[in-house]
This record gives structure tokens, C-alpha cells and sequence, in this order.
């Protein structure tokens, strides 16, 4: 076999194991948790601001800010 051949079947078993490896899943399926817990919560505070009554503009608020509280609190580190 030749060189370049050998090489490329090489490439080809690396690429299929990291496929095939799970490392990172769990942050994707985090990633992916907090996406749909922020669109729930997108659509709760859309549909809350389409009520006319004073109680749906609290709660709305409420969530806005806490929301905004969270996000700040974050901090990442190394």
C-alpha cells in the first residue's frame, strides 16, 4: 500500500472513532436544554404581554427580570 493510501485510511479510522466518541454530548444536551427553557420562557412572556390586565405585565416583568438576573450571575471561569 502506498504511502498517500495508507495515510488516508489513517484519516478515515481517526475521523470515524471521533464520530463515533461521546466526549462533548453532555454539553450539547445542556446546551440544548437551556436553548428550549429559553424559548419556553420566550413564549410565556409573549404571551403574557398579550393580556390587557395589570397582572399580566407583572408576571411578565418578573420573569423579564429575573431572567436578566440569572444571565448576569453567570460567571465563567477557567
Amino acid at each position: 500500500m502506498s504511502s498517500a493510501a495508507h495515510g488516508l485510511a489513517h484519516l478515515v479510522l481517526i475521523s470515524r472513532a471521533r464520530l463515533a466518541s461521546s466526549a462533548g454530548q453532555g454539553t450539547v444536551e445542556y446546551v440544548g436544554l437551556i436553548l428550549l427553557v429559553s424559548l419556553l420562557m420566550v413564549g410565556m412572556v409573549a404571551a403574557m404581554k398579550g393580556f390587557s390586565g395589570e397582572s399580566g405585565l407583572d408576571i411578565a416583568e418578573v420573569i423579564v427580570a429575573k431572567i436578566k438576573s440569572a444571565v448576569q450571575a453567570i460567571t465563567f471561569s477557567d
